[in-house]
């Protein structure tokens, strides 16, 4: 008896202390406490209005629905900045009368990521993503929503599993 409560309080122990090494998010143990990221200007040749703001604060949400960390807004265990580079729009299939009967946004980020921390950890990478829209429809409204709802998911997972997952 004595044997099997040694034996069950062993595996509790093994069993909680594995938690902190993995969760399930995939980001193992960070070794911070918070994260920072600055506003990503619109530097490209092309701009749309208002994008850098929406990249900004759903890269913010991807960290924090994603992990534990506390977002600040000065002196971040984690900074993460840079600018966007390039918004590009690119016909991909033709009609018989010459017109686009499809259309590609392509976006690019260019993201410097710092780790007080750890600093082997940082890294300065450019990141992309496109979305293909029908040719007849204009680069607006719901049609530009989803585009960028498809672009900024990818391009924030992205950077996410570069700097915090190591995938």
């Amino acid at each position: 008896m004595k044997i099997f409560k040694i034996l069950t309080l062993f595996i509790l122990l093994l069993s909680i202390n594995s938690c902190s090494v993995y969760n399930f998010t995939g980001t193992g143990k960070i070794d911070a406490k918070t994260f920072q990221v600055n506003y990503f200007q619109n530097n490209a040749d092309l701009i749309e209005p208002g994008i850098e703001r929406t990249f900004t604060i759903e890269l913010q949400e991807i960290i924090q629905n994603q992990t534990n960390l506390n977002l600040t807004s000065s002196n971040g265990d984690l900074l993460y900045e840079g600018e966007i580079t390039d918004f590009r729009i690119t016909p991909m299939t033709a009609t018989s009368d010459q017109t686009a009967s499809q259309n590609r946004l392509t976006i690019r980020i260019n993201v410097r990521f710092s780790n007080k921390n750890k600093e082997s950890d940082n890294f300065e990478k450019s990141f992309s993503f496109f979305h293909d829209y029908d040719g007849s429809k204009q680069l607006v409204g719901s049609t530009l929503s989803e585009a960028l709802d498809v672009i900024f998911e990818r391009i924030t997972q992205d950077i996410f599993n570069e700097s915090l997952a190591k995938w």
